[in-house]
């Protein structure tokens, strides 16, 4: 049994920091630095080109390391500046504190304790959005957040967009793209992507309207948030999930990895057959290079195993493409009449094919649909007499 540290032991066996990155935050400043010094003297203060009495202020504390911009850069380019000086100083973690007064720093113990269970992991406050005074955007901005987080990693959080933090400095991408609020968000899904933990700790807020100053720009970083969720998303679709399977494939062994992780998956037979007609519909449906986004959308959706749905959309892998192409055309020509007959030969060219363009469409849609329903119903016979052929038999 590992004895109980008391409160300064715990702080003083973690080598970390405090980043406080502030823009004009008079109001609440020098309460924020204040009840930091009662847990750390480690103290980081980035000063992103304030134009109010921050730099006045600052005077008061010159015992703590200070980054000074000459003007306003955003949120993002302050915390990676803070980053680099603490990688710099030989900090282990640090810890990231808005110095809008919403967080306390009577919560610092608990990342350490946190950490001291879990090392190495990226530890994010989870605020209660539901508590009085909390802006409602704030609150749906946070649900919007978590959402295509939880899309892009897998992860499943209850705040993503908390400024209260632990990193884990030496872990982190050595670079960033973003300079803004969004940053917050680029750094833990590519932190969650290289194999950090990313977790939830519950933190206590205070919003408090008379001082508070939020410097979010409703148009134009939801505009930047959203534009970064598109590449990120695209990316892990793309790269990161196909990336995955195959690592956790090739560690396992393919052939374990199929019968372990899809054959006997947790899922019911039916599922199973469901994924598998999603992805020969998806497959053989006329969506080209979109069918991988739409592939994994509807999986989720459904809750289905894309890595069955992803297996089964291979339908039109490219040396079997001539021969959905000439399905397609020729269950097309029996709704939709053609400008030219249909030959299954190396004549068949993409002129050919935009000459057919509707028939091939309505053709393509139909045979999707007949292929889905046959491939889930003969997936679903067979899966069901493989089951019931591995069940032990009870004397």
């Amino acid at each position: 049994m590992q004895p109980i540290l008391s409160q300064q032991e715990l702080l003083s066996s973690t080598h970390f920091c405090v980043i406080v990155p502030t823009y004009n935050n008079q109001k609440t400043l020098k309460r924020v630095l204040d009840s930091i010094v009662d847990f750390t003297q480690n103290i980081i203060i980035v000063n992103d080109g304030s134009t109010d009495e921050t730099s006045e202020i600052l005077k008061q504390y010159s015992q703590f390391t200070q980054i000074h911009h000459p003007k306003n850069i955003g949120k993002g380019r302050a915390l990676r500046n803070g980053f680099r000086k603490a990688i710099e100083m030989n900090f282990e973690y640090a810890i990231t504190i808005d110095s809008d007064g919403q967080h306390f720093a009577a919560d610092i113990p608990n990342f350490i304790a946190e950490i001291q269970r879990e090392p190495n992991s990226l530890l994010i406050g989870s605020r209660n959005m539901t508590q009085e005074n909390v802006p409602k955007k704030s609150s749906f901005g946070n649900k919007f957040s978590n959402f295509w987080f939880q899309f892009e990693t897998g992860i499943k959080l209850d705040d993503t967009q908390s400024g209260f933090r632990l990193y884990p400095l030496q872990l982190l991408p050595k670079r960033f793209y973003t300079n803004k609020f969004e940053f917050e968000i680029e750094v833990i899904v590519r932190s969650a992507w290289k194999g950090i933990v990313v977790k939830n700790i519950p933190i206590e807020i205070l919003y408090d309207p008379a001082e508070r100053v939020s410097h979010f720009r409703p148009f134009k970083d939801f505009t930047r948030i959203s534009i970064l969720n598109t590449v990120l998303v695209l990316n892990a679709l793309l790269y990161i999930k196909p990336r995955n399977f195959f690592r956790k494939a090739k560690k396992k062994g393919f052939k374990k990895f199929f019968l372990e992780d899809i054959l006997e998956s947790g899922d019911s037979n039916f599922k199973k057959s469901a994924a598998i007609a999603l992805g020969v519909f998806i497959g053989i449906s006329p969506f080209w290079g979109f069918q991988t986004i739409l592939l994994l959308f509807f999986a989720t959706i459904f809750k289905l195993n894309k890595v069955i749905a992803y297996m089964a959309s291979n339908v039109s892998f490219p040396p079997f493409i001539p021969f959905v192409i000439y399905g397609s055309l020729k269950m097309g020509s029996f709704f939709v009449s053609g400008d030219a007959p249909l030959i299954l030969d190396s004549s068949i060219t993409l002129d050919d094919i935009q000459k057919n363009a509707t028939q091939y469409i309505v053709g393509s849609l139909i045979l999707a649909s007949v292929l889905a329903l046959s491939s889930g119903l003969l997936s679903y016979l067979l899966l069901t007499i493989f089951s019931s052929k591995n069940k032990p038999n009870i004397k």
